[in-house]
């Protein structure tokens, strides 16, 4: 299953980008294969709906599950039709989430 973490780099030692739609990237997190991946924000230089594109963006990386700091209401109502769960969390290192989220800690 993968999840998706909204990251302020590319690096799985980084920490996580608080703002779901302006973030810089995406860490993609396979938790069957324990790999790790990073995109690009394809909606962090929009005028206007960057929060419903970015959540597009993650349907289309067939992701289940969405961890970030905010979440605007647009944004949550897209992810929550499509049937992804969405966790809100403190900064931390992206490492340090995704340990959280193997040991059930996330609320």
């Amino acid at each position: 299953m993968k999840i998706i973490i909204s990251s302020q780099s590319n690096e799985i030692e980084s920490l996580m980008d608080p703002r779901f739609g302006r973030c810089q990237y995406f860490c993609i997190y396979d938790t069957e294969t324990k790999e790790n991946n990073f995109v690009v924000n394809n909606a962090i230089n929009m005028a206007g709906g960057a929060g419903i594109q970015a959540a597009n963006q993650i349907i289309k990386e067939n992701a289940k599950v969405v961890i970030t700091g905010n979440l605007g209401p647009n944004a949550t109502e897209v992810l929550e039709n499509a049937n992804i769960k969405v966790y809100l969390v403190e900064i931390k290192k992206i490492s340090e989430i995704i340990n959280d989220y193997n040991n059930n800690k996330l609320v």
